[in-house]
């Protein structure tokens, strides 16, 4: 067991408990903008569906129910302008960190087999590489990249923690590339819904992929566009060839979304106007907090999409961390997510509208 423990960096959330201290201590409470959990109500209809489903004595299929494929594949056709998405192009997921981490296992990668994630990336990248003993490494164009070895290629658009949108010639040239060099590319859409200067394209759309989903698949989560990250609630959608072993791979694993889930998912997949309420809610917090930070003498960079704002006051990540604990407001380090981020900070969207607003006083 500690052979496998060994593999893993120390888990960075801990060494933000000193700063979790200070900032609690403020007199008028902790704004805590480090995380990024959702903290507004799941919609009522997505409640109403789980507890509809509440009585699900038997066990839930790995796949899922016809109508959550049927959700899935006609969210995908309609939100992300991908054609012809049968069954066999999609897959539910119990959360999408839980695949990010176990991917590389599953797809039987080992030693000697490489992995390759933007340069500022989620941790979890890694992590999965580490798991299954194979290499990784960082890039900051991934056709510059060495293809030889290289078994799994990660995209994400929009960044996280950046915010940056890869632009849709650039994920055109990306997948092109993938597929003259035999890559397999999985892209990270999982804040697709959260575009702000800029409207995020997938890869599953004809004008980047040519109609075709070989060698392809997005990844999406429920987490932020519809609150529902204590549900645990994901999906895959693009190449059958795949998707198909992995569904295999996941059933002998037990690796299912509970039915009351499922039934969650079909009601938040088939309604796009809680989607724009969150949405409406987000973009509200995000002006107040960039003019804020921009005005307490931060600069700002990308955060054109997703559920962040990449800040800098030029200074160590840590040291930008301890200034705003002691205003009581927690952050993430930048350093996180690569050491390309230490002279910035991830300051999440997600806390209340009160919360926000005291965020806002005290800057």
């Amino acid at each position: 067991m500690s052979a496998v423990s060994d593999r893993l960096p120390a888990f960075p959330w801990d060494k933000l408990t000193p700063f979790k201290a200070t900032a609690a201590a403020h007199p008028d409470g902790i704004v805590d903008l480090s995380v990024g959990t959702p903290v507004d109500p799941v919609p009522e209809l997505i409640q109403k569906a789980l507890v509809g489903a509440a009585d699900s004595p038997g066990y839930p299929t790995v796949w899922g129910t016809p109508e959550l494929r049927d959700a899935i594949t006609g969210w995908v056709e309609r939100r992300l302008g991908a054609r012809d998405v049968t069954h066999r192009h999609v897959l539910p997921i119990v959360g999408s960190k839980e695949l990010v981490a176990w991917l590389p296992t599953q797809l039987g990668l080992g030693p000697g087999d490489r992995v390759a994630y933007p340069r500022l990336a989620y941790p979890t990248y890694e992590v999965g590489a580490r798991l299954a003993r194979a290499e990784y490494e960082v890039y900051d164009d991934p056709t510059e990249l060495d293809p030889e070895g290289l078994k799994l290629l990660w995209l994400n658009s929009p960044s996280n923690p950046t915010g940056k949108v890869l632009s849709k010639a650039e994920l055109t040239r990306i997948v092109a590339w993938a597929r003259e060099h035999g890559v397999l590319l999985f892209s990270d859409e999982c804040y697709l819904e959260l575009g702000w200067e800029a409207d995020p394209v997938s890869v599953l759309h004809p004008d980047v992929n040519g109609g075709s989903y070989d060698g392809i698949v997005s990844v999406h989560s429920l987490s932020k566009r519809s609150n529902l990250a204590g549900y645990r609630a994901a999906f895959l959608a693009g190449d059958p060839a795949f998707l198909s072993p992995l569904l295999e791979i996941r059933k002998h694993g037990g690796m299912m979304t509970s039915a009351p889930t499922q039934a969650a998912v079909v009601a938040a997949l088939s309604d796009d106007d809680h989607v724009r309420v969150q949405r409406e809610r987000y973009a509200s917090r995000r002006a107040l907090l960039r003019e804020a930070l921009l005005s307490h003498g931060f600069r700002i960079e990308h955060s054109e999409a997703s559920l962040y704002l990449w800040a800098t006051r030029g200074e160590s990540c840590w040291d930008t961390v301890a200034h705003l604990a002691e205003r009581g407001i927690l952050v993430a380090p930048g350093d996180f997510y690569g050491s390309a981020g230490a002279e910035f900070v991830r300051v999440a969207l997600t806390a209340t509208d009160e919360r926000i607003a005291a965020a806002v006083r005290r800057l």
